[in-house]
């Protein structure tokens, strides 16, 4: 559906809000009704075991058939369920259409908790022309379509864990499509402003903010341009960051910006729209190219002065599987003669810049006045809880980093931290091969260590030694000169404070 054909969504929502609270059509008494086989059938995209499970499942069973399933759904059925929303104000304001003696949905409605209770997000259906598969809070499969609106997918998912949801005042959701980041932030912020460049995403987005009865400044325009000069406590932004050709086929994901040009623009461009202590949490994409750091890249992003910044590399894609993921989320088979061309085009536009590979992972900003602090890492292993308060708790230790001299300080080991030894046999018995520091809570994070390392954090007590007068005494301890291990001593407890591993007393 081009970008000018926008849906008159608005004037049905509240008359559509009271239908889902009449119904319940909510996420929890989604997972009641089916029961947890069957709404683990709807997550894996099989709708048999959710039909029978729903067969009696009166007006919620039909909402779910219709907007869950993609089902056709008798007039009568879908005018019972939609009640006191008139059928034909549904078909109308765009949400169902006509199809043979019955309706089927013509947008996707569907409930997500997001941590506060159940909110209803709009967004367009998927290639299919029925629901997504991924169940009330599953991913959104993509629409060739250049005006798709995406539902709640798994890069919305991850960024709503990524978040802090500490209160503010003031958050900008940079690119809200379908409003989902807006939805979720309002639980913690007073005031709530979205932008898109889309118009038919800004209209879904309205439509979800009023199912939701939240107040939402909506404005219209391109990257920064609708808030010139405006600052924000938060930032919150899933731009289009797909790395290729600088052209845009898909509003929702192509930036026409070169390569990683989007997640550039956005990184230098948050730090001038927050306020002092104000934070970004962002979903970003940068290029590998052969024989520069990653690292580097990104860091290159950040001015010198004013920002803490913490990047968090979570996958690697190879250019091939990149090209053939995202031309399949764009409903392009990589075998057919139009995948082939792009492939072929995508794939010699990556090799010309040298590209070996796609990182993609969360950027976490902080406007500060101070030299900046940049850390970029890899966080490539299983993380199933929210980023989020990690975030937080990292800038949190950046700034007593910062402001705390670390020899003249006393630290103790985070009681969920463990060192752990690793040995192999050989024929003089189990030979230690290296040991490691192990965070057994929060992002698990790891660090090698040596004898003296351990040694030194062993002697680690609230009211003991300061890490400076540790230090001399494992000097005197091991025949070291005085002052030599001074330098490798605060790098190693600069690392594990930062990643929680040994905390301030």
């Amino acid at each position: 559906m081009p970008d000018h054909s926008i849906p008159e969504v608005l004037p049905a929502c509240g008359a559509l809000r009271t239908a889902f609270l009449r119904t319940g059509y909510h996420a929890d008494s989604i997972l009641a009704l089916l029961g947890a086989d069957a709404h683990a059938a709807l997550g894996r995209g099989e709708p048999v075991p959710v039909r029978r499970a729903v067969n009696d499942g009166g007006d919620l069973g039909t909402l779910v058939r219709l907007f869950l399933l993609g089902d056709t759904c008798s007039m009568e059925e879908a005018g019972a369920a939609l009640a006191p929303l008139p059928l034909d104000a549904a078909v109308d304001a765009g949400l169902v259409r006509p199809y043979g003696v019955g309706v089927r949905a013509a947008l996707d409605v569907r409930p997500l908790d997001t941590g506060t209770g159940t909110s209803w997000l709009v967004s367009d259906l998927d290639g299919d022309r029925r629901s997504p598969a991924g169940g009330p809070m599953g991913a959104a499969p993509a629409h060739a379509d250049p005006a798709y609106v995406p539902g709640v997918g798994q890069a919305s998912l991850s960024l709503l864990r990524a978040t802090p949801t500490a209160s503010v005042g003031s958050v900008l959701d940079l690119g809200t499509g379908c409003g989902v980041q807006a939805v979720h932030v309002h639980g913690h912020a007073h005031r709530v402003t979205a932008t898109d460049v889309s118009a038919r995403a800004r209209a879904l987005a309205a439509a979800s903010f009023a199912l939701n009865e939240m107040n939402v400044e909506l404005l219209g325009g391109s990257w920064f341009e609708p808030v010139a000069g405006r600052e924000f406590d938060q930032i919150v932004a899933n731009p289009p960051f797909v790395v290729g050709p600088a052209r845009v086929r898909h509003i929702y994901r192509d930036s026409g910006l070169d390569l990683d040009g989007a997640s550039e623009l956005v990184i230098r461009g948050a730090p001038a729209h927050l306020t002092p202590g104000g934070t970004a949490s962002l979903l970003a994409s940068w290029v590998h190219v052969r024989g520069e750091q990653w690292r580097a890249r990104v860091a290159s992003w950040i001015p010198e002065h004013g920002v803490d910044a913490w990047v968090v590399q979570r996958d690697v894609a190879d250019p091939a599987l990149y090209v053939g993921t995202w031309l399949r989320d764009a409903g392009i088979d990589p075998g057919s003669t139009e995948g082939v061309a792009r492939s072929e085009e995508w794939l010699e536009h990556l090799e010309r810049a040298d590209v070996e590979g796609i990182g993609f992972g969360y950027v976490t900003l902080r406007r500060t006045d101070q030299p900046s602090d940049v850390l970029a890492e890899d966080l490539l292993h299983s993380y199933p809880d929210p980023l989020g308060p990690e975030a937080l708790a990292y800038l949190q230790r950046v700034v007593w980093l910062r402001d705390n001299d670390l020899l003249s300080s006393r630290f103790v080991v985070a009681a969920a931290t463990t060192l752990q030894q690793v040995s192999v046999p050989s024929e003089h018995g189990w030979e230690q091969v290296v040991a490691r520091l192990h965070r057994g809570d929060g992002p698990a994070w790891q660090h090698e260590i040596d004898e003296l390392g351990t040694a030194l954090l062993a002697g680690m007590r609230s009211a003991g030694l300061t890490l400076g007068g540790l230090v001399t005494m494992l000097e005197a301890a091991n025949g070291e000169p005085s002052g030599s291990l001074q330098v490798g001593a605060v790098a190693l407890v600069d690392g594990l404070v930062r990643h929680g591993l040994v905390l301030p007393a």
